[in-house]
């Protein structure tokens, strides 16, 4: 098979792709597979007749010669499976659920001989054999009942049709590119496409062209079929959109976290227990029936976190569909009943005959009729980067049966959804439509629920933990104070009545539940929900649209990136960067950051004397041209530019910017001009007289203008490829820094000089610059004395010597801005960036050699290479792996399965169809929006709604911040539950009554209130450039770290420890004595549990303001006056506890306190701060090995993937296996003798070595061993590998498929045991 199962929407699981040698050039041998598969499940045609399978590649564009001479074609499926048998018999291939004709099966297809899902197999994979069985176009158009140049006649649409105005509108709304052309049914029109500047003449008539496709007869069951019966077989034109859950769907999502569940319980139990404590029982006069109040507290929490959850999801749902909305507004011009009308993209059946011009997004399958020079750019859909030509079906068998091998490159007659139409007019016959689309079936296979992001399953472990601890602790308590109930039942002390027996037994298990309640981590759910929506809101004005909530926590700890090269991090804009003027000044954009693009202090390429030095280059920065050049020059240079040229500035409809549109090459040097400030060149161009045009040709690479000068001198001007121009020219101009020269001087070129211009060609050409020469030539006469002239016009070859060299210009698509910086703060972070690009690998290696992306010890690699490693390879590769050059999807999603198995929280950035499986693979999937298509954006979690890498950046700097502010609300919401379960526990077992140190209402303001606003304050800290500064946590690293574990139990032990010496001594210390009165004792007892409170409350305070920082470093105000909710909230808890104490009375259980109570709670709440100091202050190494001791942290056992002291010689390596594995078998008695363990593990002594004689004879058994296990002999040099043995050093060893090592790699670096032969020798 040809593709993969991603089209199966049951099938959850994935495997790597097997491989079939017939699918790149249906050759009888096992070849390469095909570069550009996508992860699709192939639709299997079942042939009936006697030729083989012909499945091609789905993507690829050339077609299995063999199967259309009817020969047979094997394959063979990847790591052996599949392989043929000796009497040609395949071996039945994995197994795997296929998505193939039988679902053909249920479908009636009424009076039409196809089936949706045969029609659809026609271009998934690409099977020109199955067209031919099916008739060819011919026979495609009569089975489905359409004309090839009338399109669907008056019987198809006699019915179903709506009001053919009102869909003219419809669509002309949509698409008003399109010109409608009003016609009768009974005047067949002869539709003439033309391109721009093309005469009408020399259009192409799809009358004409599609003539041959006419059929003579044009009646029956088919071409009645109206447009509702061919809905009902084939299916409507509608793409699928994921339906959107409604915002009680999201609520009820929400509710079914493990955290919210577990509150759920405690605030039902808690609910139901206050209320039987408030009405069920008596209470004390004067105490305000408030128990019920902590439930309803913790439903209100609940309802918040879950109202705050859903809204903001729904929210990101919504703006998501807005983005979208406008795409799927669009029309498509179609022929019906011979007229041509733009109707709505869902209205369009299989058998519509669709019209394409350039720039259109092709809506459905089809299979093309007739049309000229039609190309559609399929790497959005498929992954081929090259353009494809579109033939007719008859041209297309014609140019297969003269193509050598039968084999057809870049040409075909398939038109697939989802590519774009680069250029050329035609028509195409409708086969598939919606979800059986190309397009439409990847739409469908993405739809699949988010797995939980590496947070959400720590903490819901941590709610497990939390619950089981808290149970335990609940359990604890009501046992023992059930052991003292049962004592006090026996002695009979104190003396109750059996109904105040039975109110004691229900207040032990309400004290058993509220520590149970007490427990649970209440803010802990809100504040991850407001850290998210606070962040995700912060990432919208950062042009970062987060789809999926927990993606923007999950890329805190993304580990590596994996990231498209063009238009994520290029420009996608080609731009002059370097050149030279003359041959001396050479001028580089951005010289300070891109010194290495100037050649002008290096050696000549061949140097003989030190005479040859070329001392005279000096480099300039771009932006120093117009100061440098003298004003004759820069016209000079202008006029090249601008007259020589057919490209034109216009106004972008997206962006509303002012662009040059015409060739990259054109708008690249006229943008070059307008950057430099020269004159406009409009205004240029149009006050030329223009005497001739060359226009640009493939063989002489060069195009060229010939102008009327002011004096009545005549002057050409001549651009193109610079090694083929350069060796034209015989002068060259001189620049001189700061010249105002009015004309422009020239000297011959010299020896010296050539070999300047040669070393400046080379030299940008290393660095996969596009160089183009602009020149020029002046003549006293046009035509030129002597010249040839043929129709008014000179040949080329008389005026394109003796030329004039202006410059040598390098173009290339930049790097976008900030880029560089990104893939440092990137490296800085811990996060691994690599580039996965289907551009060739010279031009990657340079981009990512510009961004800092291909470093020391880092390997580049070929995606035909890349697919082809075993597991084990693979696994050793990936982490080295830098740059993956010539990559197709499915290369890429390989890529991301390969790191997700070594532990790598993996994102990845796409914006093709193609790139959908490596998206819904990865961790974090970025699109693009601006370049994005439709079905890349569906399949991601993030978009980058500026196509910037940089925002990438942001991505990871907002994630961790999210992080952090769960990190930090645990490190503060733990102690404080933790300092609650263990006074409450004590407390209740000291007292008598099982009466707590802290009132239900205290613990309500303490657990909840508090709670609520410690997530609010602690989850709105802004992102910091800092926290780029530390690695990323694995996927398996502990919730808690070592610096939270201390603050944790450090103030959790004195907080505790306070609350208890004065709830037990509280009288002593403050200087009360007992009272007989029992007023003035109640008294002093309230303000002593009044002060253990209000210290409670403080130390909370002081704590949150500790909790800000989570490492070792000492500033916890870092940052503080930036967040405003953070002051405003903890100034808030303090003015709310002030006024409980002085206005709560009663419902609180707290009295007004003296001043020196409030000095002492306040200086006692205010130690946190310093005591988180002194706790920071710890060394973590001891407290590290205790907490691994005890289990709190995990022991980081590093298992190795390589042995260090592994062999050069696998053979060597297995027969050592092979003798280890029979010592061990040969009996225990042996193994177990302590004399023959130590004679297996003593050294050997000097005398009792082998002697070299006897070792030699050894020799041609390990060297004969050793080649049969692939090792071969290295030369240090040699005529074969000309960069010293060291193919990091060469472009041509790339170009031959090497894989490459940085250059600056340690010799000792393990990649270089590993991978430096290969990459010698591969």
């Amino acid at each position: 098979m040809g593709s993969l199962h991603l089209l199966s929407p049951h099938h959850a699981y994935h495997r790597r792709k097997g491989s079939v040698a017939s699918t790149a050039d249906g050759s009888t041998e096992g070849t390469e597979p095909d570069s550009h598969n996508i992860h699709l499940q192939p639709l299997t045609p079942q042939h009936t007749g006697g030729e083989g399978s012909t499945i091609a590649s789905p993507t690829h564009t050339h077609y299995d010669g063999a199967s259309v001479a009817g020969d047979k074609v094997r394959g063979k499926a990847d790591h052996g499976k599949g392989a043929e048998n000796g009497d040609g018999e395949e071996q039945e291939e994995e197994a795997r659920p296929v998505l193939d004709l039988a679902q053909d099966e249920h479908i009636d297809a009424g009076v039409f001989p196809f089936k949706p899902y045969k029609l659809a197999s026609l271009v998934d994979p690409k099977n020109l054999v199955l067209l031919k069985e099916m008739g060819g176009a011919r026979g495609l158009l009569k089975g489905l009942g359409s004309h090839a140049t009338r399109g669907l006649g008056k019987e198809a649409l006699r019915v179903a049709e709506p009001d053919a105005s009102g869909s003219q509108d419809t669509g002309a709304k949509a698409a008003q590119r399109h010109d409608r052309q009003d016609s009768t049914a009974s005047d067949v029109p002869k539709l003439v496409l033309t391109g721009p500047g093309v005469d009408q003449c020399d259009g192409v008539s799809i009358g004409e062209g599609a003539s041959v496709l006419e059929s003579d007869d044009e009646t029956g069951p088919t071409y009645s079929a109206n447009l509702d019966e061919r809905r009902r077989v084939f299916g409507a034109n509608v793409l699928p959109t994921r339906k959107s859950k409604s915002l009680w769907e999201l609520m009820w999502l929400a509710l079914k976290d493990k955290v919210l569940v577990l509150l759920s319980i405690a605030a039902v139990v808690s609910l139901a227990l206050g209320l039987f404590q408030d009405f069920g029982t008596p209470r004390p006069d004067g105490e305000p029936p408030v128990d019920w109040v902590e439930g309803v507290a913790i439903m209100v929490a609940i309802l918040i976190v879950v109202m705050v959850g859903s809204i903001n999801d729904w929210q990101k749902e919504r703006q998501f569909q807005v983005l979208n909305e406008k795409k799927e507004e669009r029309g498509v011009k179609i022929i019906r009943d011979g007229v041509e009308k733009v109707i709505d993209i869902k209205e369009v059946v299989v058998g519509d005959i669709a019209l394409v011009e350039p720039g259109e997004i092709i809506p459905c399958d089809g299979i093309f009729l007739s049309g000229h020079n039609v190309k559609c750019d399929e790497s959005g859909a498929t992954g081929e980067s090259d353009a494809i030509k579109k033939v007719s079906y008859d041209d297309c068998l014609k140019e297969v049966e003269g193509s050598e091998g039968g084999e057809l490159k870049h040409t075909d007659c398939f038109m697939i959804s989802g590519s774009k139409v680069l250029e050329g007019y035609g028509s195409y016959v409708v086969i598939a439509v919606g979800t059986r689309s190309f397009n439409g079936r990847i739409m469908m296979a993405l739809r699949g629920d988010t797995d939980n992001t590496p947070l959400q399953l720590k903490l819901n472990n941590l709610a497990e933990l939390i619950a089981k601890l808290g149970s335990a602790a609940g359990l604890v308590l009501f046992i023992s104070l059930m052991i003292r109930f049962f004592v006090q039942l026996g002695t009979g002390n104190p003396a109750r009545t059996p109904s105040q027996w039975g109110i004691a037994f229900v207040q032990i298990l309400i004290i058993a539940v509220t520590l149970i309640v007490v427990a649970v981590p209440e803010g802990l759910p809100l504040a991850v929900t407001l850290a998210l929506a606070f962040a995700t809101k912060r990432m919208t004005k950062e042009n970062l649209l987060v789809r999926v909530l927990g993606s923007c926590e999950t890329m805190a700890n993304a580990s590596v990136v994996c990231t498209d090269k063009t238009g994520t991090l290029t420009q996608n804009v080609m731009t002059v960067v370097a050149g030279s003027i003359g041959i001396h000044c050479k001028f580089v954009r951005h010289l300070e950051q891109n010194q290495a693009r100037t050649n002008a202090d290096e050696e000549p390429g061949v140097k003989t004397t030190d005479a040859q030095r070329h001392s005279q280059d000096f480099s300039i920065d771009q932006e120093s041209l117009k100061d440098t050049l003298s004003p004759a020059l820069q016209k000079l240079f202008n006029d090249a530019v601008a007259m020589n040229s057919t490209a034109f500035e216009d106004t972008d409809p997206e962006s509303g910017e002012k662009i040059f549109v015409g060739s990259k090459t054109e708008t690249a040097l006229l943008q070059f001009a307008k950057e430099n400030g020269w004159a406009d060149y409009k205004a240029t161009r149009d006050s030329a007289t223009v005497e001739q045009m060359f226009p640009f040709s493939s063989d002489r690479k060069a195009m060229g203008v010939v102008v009327r000068m002011p004096d009545s001198k005549y002057r050409v001007y001549l651009k193109g490829a610079s090694e083929i121009l350069t060796r034209r020219c015989t002068r060259h101009v001189v620049v001189k820094r700061e010249s105002q020269d009015t004309e422009v001087q020239t000297v011959p070129i010299d020896d010296l000089s050539r070999d300047n211009i040669q070393r400046t060609i080379i030299f940008y050409a290393n660095q996969t610059l596009r160089t183009i020469a602009v020149c020029y030539r002046e003549f006293e006469q046009w035509p030129p004395q002597g010249a040839h002239v043929e129709d008014g016009e000179v040949a080329y070859d008389d005026v394109s010597s003796d030329l004039t060299l202006i410059a040598i210009t390098g173009i290339e698509d930049p790097l976008r801005p900030g880029v560089r910086e990104a893939v440092a703060d990137c490296h800085k972070a811990g996060v691994t960036v690599k580039m996965c690009t289907g551009d060739n690998v010279l031009t990657a290696r340079s981009i990512a050699l510009q961004c800092g992306i291909y470093t020391a010890g880092g390997i580049i690699m070929e995606g035909p290479i890349f697919r082809q490693l075993d597991k084990q390879d693979l696994l050793e590769v990936v982490p080295r792996l830098q740059v993956l050059a010539r990559s197709s999807p499915e290369d890429k999603k390989l890529l991301v399965d390969t790191l997700r198995e070594l532990d790598e929280i993996v994102g990845v950035t796409g914006d093709g169809t193609n790139d959908g499986p490596a998206l819904k693979h990865a961790d974090v999937g970025f699109s693009m929006g601006i370049a994005g298509t439709e079905v890349a954006k569906e399949a991601s979690d993030i978009i980058l709604m500026d196509d910037n890498f940089a925002s990438i950046v942001k991505a990871i700097m907002w994630g961790r911040c999210v992080n952090d502010a769960v990190r930090k609300f645990l490190q503060f919401q733990i102690s404080t539950n933790i300092t609650a379960v263990i006074i409450t526990f004590v407390s209740a077992v000291a007292s008598v009554q099982e009466e707590s140190v802290l009132s239900a209402v205290q613990l309500l303001w303490i657990n909840i209130i508090m709670d609520t606003f410690a997530a609010l304050a602690l989850a709105t800290d802004p992102a910091t450039p800092a926290l780029l500064d530390r690695k990323p946590d694995k996927k398996t690293a502990p919730l808690f770290s070592v610096d939270m574990y201390k603050q944790i139990f450090g103030q959790s032990a004195y907080q505790t420890t306070i609350t208890l010496v004065f709830h037990f001594l509280g009288n002593k210390i403050l200087g009360f004595h007992h009272s007989d009165i029992s007023s003035v004792q109640k008294n002093q007892d309230a303000i002593v549990q009044t002060l253990a409170f209000n210290f409670f409350v403080f130390a909370q305070i002081f704590n949150s303001i500790n909790s800000r920082r989570l490492d070792n470093k000492l500033n916890i105000f870092a940052g503080i006056t930036k967040n405003y909710y953070f002051m405003g909230i903890t100034l808030l808890e303090i003015a709310v506890q002030i006024l409980i104490v002085f206005v709560g009375g009663a419902a609180f259980q707290v009295t007004r306190i003296g001043g020196r109570e409030w000095g002492i709670s306040i200086a006692l709440g205010f130690v946190s701060i310093p005591l988180g100091a002194l706790i920071r202050c710890l060394p973590n190494g001891p407290i590290e090995r205790f907490f691994i001791k005890v289990r709190l942290l995990p022991n980081p056992e590093v298992i190795p993937t390589t042995r260090k002291d592994a062999e050069w010689n696998s053979a060597i390596q297995l027969v050592r296996d092979n003798l280890s594995t029979f010592s061990h078998v040969r009996g225990g008695r042996m193994r177990s003798s302590s004399y023959v363990g130590k004679s297996r593990n003593v050294r050997l002594a000097p005398e009792s070595r082998v002697a070299l004689p006897s070792i030699m004879t050894m020799v041609p058994s390990l060297i004969a061993s050793s080649i049969g296990a692939g090792w071969a002999p290295q030369s240090p040099s040699g005529l074969s590998h000309p960069a010293s043995f060291d193919p990091s050093r060469s472009s041509a060893a790339l170009w031959e498929g090497k894989i490459q090592i940085h250059p600056d790699t340690k010799a000792d670096d393990p990649v270089m045991h590993r991978w430096g032969t290969v990459a010698k020798s591969t």
